[in-house]
This record gives structure tokens, C-alpha cells and sequence, in this order.
């Protein structure tokens, strides 16, 4: 199994397709009901991350939307836009 840390190598232009693929790397990574945070990714794709978190959690929504991410808060249920504060990803549970 790939470890979390090189699930991303930093592209040389972080676009939507680069996040998408980092976000569900990272889930892949993790086991059944594990969660990430959304910086983990920001942090993968650029030294200087902190201008990647809205897009990052633009993406996020959009694979949450897609049914392939899951968007929690304290454990409840977010839309990774509106939520403010930190919120947690991870892949869907199966069924």
C-alpha cells in the first residue's frame, strides 16, 4: 500500500484534474471509514498550500455530489463549501 505522504507528487500545475486525483488518491489510501483532511491534499500539491484549500474543497464537493467522497463535520454530514472550520473526507461506505 502506498503511505498517504506519496499518494501526490507536486504537479507542475495544480488544476482541477490534479486535486481530483490527489483527493481520491488519499481516499484509497485510507481504510473503511477513515478520514482526511482536505490540506492533506493542498499540502501534497504545493509548498505553498493555503491558496489550494477553496479549490481543493471545490473539487471535494463535487466528488461528494459524484457519490465517490464523503464530507463530515464533528462527524455529521457538511457540504464541503458551506461548512466553515475543518471538516473531514473520506470514501463512501459500501453498502
Amino acid at each position: 500500500m502506498t503511505k498517504p505522504a506519496q499518494a501526490c507528487s507536486k504537479p507542475t500545475v495544480v488544476d482541477a484534474a490534479a486535486i481530483r486525483e490527489c483527493l481520491l488518491r488519499l481516499a484509497a489510501c485510507r481504510g473503511e471509514g477513515a478520514t482526511y483532511c482536505p490540506s492533506e491534499a493542498a499540502r501534497q500539491l504545493s509548498h505553498d498550500w493555503r491558496p489550494l484549500m477553496q479549490p481543493v474543497r471545490e473539487v471535494a464537493a463535487e466528488l461528494v455530489d459524484e457519490g465517490l467522497l464523503v464530507c463530515t463535520q464533528k462527524g455529521v454530514p457538511a457540504d464541503p463549501l458551506a461548512a466553515r472550520g475543518p471538516i473531514r473526507l473520506a470514501r463512501p461506505a459500501k453498502d
